[in-house]
């Protein structure tokens, strides 16, 4: 189910959510300073891809560099991306096949908004990023 869900993903937003992030990758990784935030864009691209069977966890490590480095993603580009699952999500949600999808376009407003300090991982072991 998770590969059907998926490819319809991909034909309906997924290629369209893919390049957005990317676009928002290249720009931020102009400057030295942008390059962490353009890596997280390239991350989240993969996951905007291919969202299904996969989710996000939040890293222990991650700690006060992360929070400023999220304040400033949503500043830079996080309002943008989110905005274009919110648009995304709605339309989608319009008929029954969609509304899989379009919850998962809310499942990635989050992630969208305040990527680091998160690790993407698959559902099936969503605890394999504990580090000893």
């Amino acid at each position: 189910m998770k590969t059907i869900l998926n490819i319809i993903w991909l034909v309906l937003s997924g290629f369209w959510l893919f390049f957005g992030y990317v676009f928002a990758g290249v720009l931020l990784c102009i400057t030295i300073i942008g390059i962490p935030f353009g890596i997280a864009a390239f991350r989240i691209a993969v996951y905007a891809l291919w969202p299904f069977g996969r989710t996000t966890v939040e890293r222990r490590d991650a700690g006060a560099p992360s929070f400023i480095g999220n304040i400033l993603w949503v500043i830079l580009a996080g309002w943008w991306l989110a905005l274009a699952h919110i648009v995304t999500g709605f339309l989608q949600c319009i008929t029954i096949i969609g509304i899989p999808l379009g919850l998962a376009n809310f499942k990635l407003i989050p992630v969208s908004l305040f990527p680091l300090g998160r690790e993407i991982v698959r559902t099936d072991q969503p605890f394999a990023t504990t580090r000893w």
